[in-house]
């Protein structure tokens, strides 16, 4: 079905909107004691994925160590289009109330927000008991190595001074630095994969995941080409990406007594075809399915991360500028740089545009009465950072991981 832009924004519901109430404890120096938290989910005119946001909301605010934590939550039936899923749904909303309640509790103090985020940041303990089993060993919580590099490289205590002396020489322009962390639970999960060889030396891939734009066909390539040089495009996720490298090491099984042949008839060399084609004609089944399930005592793991900002605001238009953001981000051993980059940055410019600028507005009917780029806006170049810096940390090996990748 096509559909033009203003008919397509009209009838997608997009993220849920979310009202959040909260009741927080906290000591004079900043630490937070107790935390209750009420959200009112709105879901539009059907349930679609919404009982699930709870779930993800709390697991965003998870982030920071609250001390005692309890929530209620009602999922509202509204006149507006049915919610769904979009890109961490219930994540970007909870890192939000997160962060509010940081600023607040920091507003009331006096302290810088950077101050109060220190005072509540997660010990090993502190966080095995708000993420269980999620949790890997000592040396796979590489959180608190981000949070020290990220100070450094991004030499946040120079630039909060250059911008204490900024704020005290410019009366309508003012700048404000701030680091926030990320922890992202995640759970791998059983899935088929079927590696074909063609007569002609094409492959083809089919896995049970879907090409969004994110780069997992190039994932599945990096898996595929080594593993045995069967290179080909797929549609896949990590798990998926595992399920192709076991299809693949099948196949190098099934091939390995021919391709022993024709290294004895052929001692000077021979193509990928000659190899294809012998093995077709000794009747060798050259396509290869299976369904993996990941070990259940490793199914489980925590992504970490970390981001610093400096914004400019004019005071007197509200026009904000990024001046320069610097994210670290744990990736395992990345199963391909390259995609992981993009990702993490596109990710950031997405947070951009619904933190600050693409704004739903209904009427009281709920009608949308953004429904196009004239009224809905979009980050645009002078969106993104004027300086950008994204580092994949390189954490330990992990035998239990997908070649050792997060």
């Amino acid at each position: 079905m096509y559909l033009d832009r203003k008919t397509d924004m009209i009838t997608a519901g997009g993220r849920h909107p979310i009202k959040a109430n909260y009741t927080v404890g906290f000591k004079t120096d900043g630490k937070i004691t107790a935390l209750h938290v009420d959200l009112f989910i709105d879901a539009g005119f059907s349930l679609d994925i919404s009982p699930l946001m709870p779930r993800y909301i709390i697991s965003a605010m998870n982030k920071y160590n609250w001390g005692a934590l309890s929530f209620d939550y009602k999922i509202c039936k509204t006149n507006l289009p049915s919610k769904s899923a979009m890109r961490g749904p219930g994540e970007a909303q909870g890192s939000f109330i997160a962060e509010t309640i940081i600023e607040h509790v920091a507003s009331i103090l006096g302290f810088d927000s950077n101050v109060v985020r220190e005072k509540n940041r997660h010990t090993l303990e502190s966080v095995k008991f708000f993420y269980g089993s999620s949790v890997e060993s000592p040396i796979g919580y590489t959180f608190p190595l981000i949070w020290e590099k990220l100070k450094q490289s991004a030499s946040l205590n120079e630039r909060m001074e250059n911008i204490r002396e900024f704020n005290a020489a410019n009366r309508w322009f003012k700048r404000g630095l701030s680091m926030v962390p990320c922890f992202y639970p995640l759970k791998l999960s059983s899935r088929p994969a079927r590696v074909t060889i063609f007569d002609d030396g094409s492959i083809a891939v089919e896995v049970g995941g879907v090409e969004l734009g994110q780069g997992i066909s190039t994932k599945a390539d990096s898996i595929s080409l080594a593993h045995g040089g069967l290179t080909a495009g797929s549609t896949t996720s990590e798990d998926s990406c595992e399920a192709v490298r076991h299809a693949c090491n099948i196949l190098i099984e099934r091939l390995h007594p021919t391709e022993t042949l024709l290294k004895k008839s052929n001692p000077n060399g021979f193509s990928w075809t000659d190899l294809v084609l012998q093995a077709k004609a000794q009747s060798v089944d050259l396509s290869a399915q299976i369904y993996w399930v990941p070990d259940s005592s490793a199914s489980n793991y925590l992504n970490y991360g970390a981001a610093a900002s400096e914004v400019e605001v004019d005071l007197l238009s509200g026009a904000t500028t990024i001046l320069q953001t610097d994210i670290i981000y744990d990736c395992g051993r990345s199963l391909n740089p390259a995609v992981d980059l993009g990702q993490i940055e596109g990710a950031f410019v997405q947070g951009i545009g619904f933190y600050m600028m693409e704004e739903h507005v209904v009427d009281e009917n709920g009608k949308l009465l953004s429904d196009g780029t004239w009224t809905y806006k979009v980050p645009t170049i002078d969106t993104i950072p004027r300086k950008f810096n994204v580092e994949i940390l390189n954490s330990p090996l992990h035998q239990k991981r997908i070649l050792s990748s997060k």
